[in-house]
């Protein structure tokens, strides 16, 4: 480990753990090894959901906004190690340095959402035909909360999730990505920092509220199919969720999975075509095209190929591909080996049904054990082939278009449902695109991208993104339990649809 990473590691309050383990960790921009973690045995991940539920049975028990002054602690500490943390997420990801810094702004934001709505969890009265009857709903806590999460947003969706989840009255137990467990580790450290705080001001609160199992598919497995994990909130491939999909509905629990996408964007004849350039460049470019919002195909209407696509190549030609810690490096590295080769074979496949590549090599930065590329174009004749599967790399695929029905058409003509834009002036094209005749995504954009995202909207999508919402609206619901009561405080006892029954 690098003396930076033990010293950031440190700062961010994690003494043990990340040494002398079985799970070797690799920074993505060097390939050095960063950690050697302490994996959970499954036996110990299985005690530590019970604890949980022991917790959560106290915990529901606490007013939700007193729940929120723990996040509102949480939150405190984030910005304290706003940093540290972000630092560390830019080494172990390999997010540039504003990405990683914005992950945890991210942390920050939804913690305060949630403190906010730690005052708002709200039932509604409901007008009822019996006379001397009051029909409401009710929300409660729901248990024990299992969130999986993915490589690419290490700490940010487990906030999104947890923070919720702890002022619903939930306990919580968190599997990050085998990939990325140093930023997990010193999340949760921040964590404990505001638990100690919390408890320091005299509030009550139960050990094992909050559990970090680290470890691969068996410990996944474990945190799936335990009966007291009501709710698995589970961040990755469209391959994973139908994996844990099942295994949750075989025993009745809820699954919130936020899968693949393979999102597009559509350049309309009346674009503003400066702001589709800065638009498309980063949707398509950011985060090394690892993001699950990043923009994977084009469609560009055909009176503006040819002058809008080469105004893109040359966009993509001039960023810097570099080490995300060293300025102006606007695209980092690739997470490891595998996604490479998952790059390169979807390139070669493009190329064999005919698809121009402009780009796409990959970069020398720092030796044989990390995986830099330049982003690659693709123009297609065809909306075919690889264009029609999400890559996980940065491999932009366009295409022309002559109606905006069509483009619609094929924007939707994909498995997965995440995200979507387009870019034009005409009202009419703009509401047709977020009508109910228009995108089939979860995320429909009029000028800007489809990548990236704010805390105050649910996040999710449709189809083999796996219909999931998390963070803002009002994805709270999902973390609670929903009872309508029915409270009679007259004499009589009317039926409802006029059923009689007198004995």
């Amino acid at each position: 480990m690098s003396a930076d990473t033990r010293i950031l590691l440190e700062s961010l309050g994690v003494t043990g753990g990340h040494t002398g383990g079985t799970l070797k960790v690799h920074s993505p921009n060097t390939g050095e090894l960063i950690g050697e973690v302490v994996e959970t045995p499954v036996d110990q991940a299985k005690a530590h959901i019970d604890t949980a539920h022991e917790a959560f049975l106290k915990w529901r028990l606490i007013p939700a906004p007193k729940r929120g002054e723990l996040v509102r602690l949480f939150g405190e500490e984030l910005r304290a190690h706003k940093d540290a943390l972000g630092k560390l997420v830019s080494i172990e990801a390999g997010k540039v340095t504003s990405e990683g810094l914005g992950e945890v702004q991210e942390m920050i934001d939804i913690c305060d959402f949630a403190v906010g709505l730690s005052r708002q969890l709200y039932g509604l009265t409901i007008a009822t035909e019996r006379a001397e009857h009051r029909m409401m709903e009710t929300w409660h806590p729901l248990g024990v909360v299992g969130i999986i999460s993915a490589f690419n947003f290490p700490v940010a969706v487990w906030a999104w999730n947890a923070c919720l989840a702890l002022v619903c009255g939930d306990a919580i137990v968190w599997k990050p990505s085998e990939k990325t467990p140093l930023t997990a580790l010193a999340t949760h450290a921040l964590f404990d920092r505001a638990v100690a705080a919390y408890k320091a001001a005299g509030h009550a609160m139960p050990e094992g509220l909050s559990a970090l199992i680290i470890g691969g598919k068996e410990v996944g497995e474990a945190l799936v199919e335990h009966e007291k994990v009501p709710l698995v909130s589970a961040t990755g491939s469209t391959a994973m969720g139908r994996a844990v999909g099942p295994k949750l509905a075989a025993r009745f629990a809820r699954a919130l999975l936020e899968l693949g996408g393979n999102n597009a964007a559509i350049i309309a004849p009346s674009a503003d075509l400066d702001l589709a350039l800065r638009g498309v460049a980063f949707a398509a470019m950011g985060t090394a095209g690892q993001r699950c919002t990043t923009l994977r195909r084009l469609f560009v209407h055909e009176s503006l190929y040819d002058t809008f696509v080469p105004r893109l190549k040359q966009a993509y030609a001039s960023v810097k591909v570099g080490h995300p810690l060293e300025e102006g490096t606007l695209i980092g590295p690739l997470i490891d080996a595998h996604a490479f080769a998952l790059f390169e074979r979807a390139l070669d496949e493009a190329r064999s049904v005919g698809g121009k590549v402009t780009g796409g090599a990959r970069v020398d930065v720092n030796g044989k054990d990390s995986y830099y590329v330049r982003p690659a174009i693709v123009e297609m004749d065809a909306h075919a082939g690889p264009v029609l599967r999400e890559t996980f790399a940065p491999i932009l695929y366009i295409m022309k278009y002559g109606n905006i029905e069509d483009a619609i058409a094929m924007q939707n003509a994909v498995g997965a449902g995440l995200s979507s834009s387009i870019f034009t002036n005409d009202i009419r094209e703009a509401e047709l695109f977020v009508s109910a005749a228009g995108s089939d995504c979860g995320i429909a954009n009029v000028n800007i991208g489809p990548s990236g995202a704010e805390i105050g909207g649910a996040f999710g999508g449709e189809k083999e993104t796996g219909g999931g919402r998390e963070s803002g609206s009002d994805s709270w619901k999902a973390y609670m339990r929903r009872a309508t009561n029915t409270i009679n405080y007259g004499r009589s006892l009317p039926l409802a649809q006029g059923v009689t029954f007198d004995v």
